[in-house]
């Protein structure tokens, strides 16, 4: 009867331990946006803005740039809110 009542312990643990394991592996919700004027920035969201395209990226792909070089893109920084950036400067959705 312990011994029923251990292994059925130590399952359900497993169990729960695989399952965190599981979850924690998930990727984060996040991306790089570029815009076609080039400007990049990081984002949690897949914002959309009418006659406005955006290309998405994983966020990983920040780190595999030469950003001082690249001339077609340039990597802007944080800002608070919902919105994009244009030609350097934060529009507000």
């Amino acid at each position: 009867m312990v011994l029923k009542k251990l292994l059925s312990t130590a399952a359900t643990l497993g169990t729960l331990a695989i399952g965190g394991l599981a979850v924690s592996s998930l990727p984060a919700g996040a991306y790089v946006a570029c815009n076609h004027d080039g400007d990049c920035w990081h984002t949690e969201d897949r914002d959309h803005a009418p006659g406005i395209r955006f290309d998405y990226h994983p966020d990983d792909w920040y780190f595999h740039r030469d950003w001082d070089r690249d001339r077609d893109h340039h990597w802007r920084g944080y800002h608070e809110g919902r919105g994009y950036w244009r030609g350097g400067v934060w529009i507000t959705l």
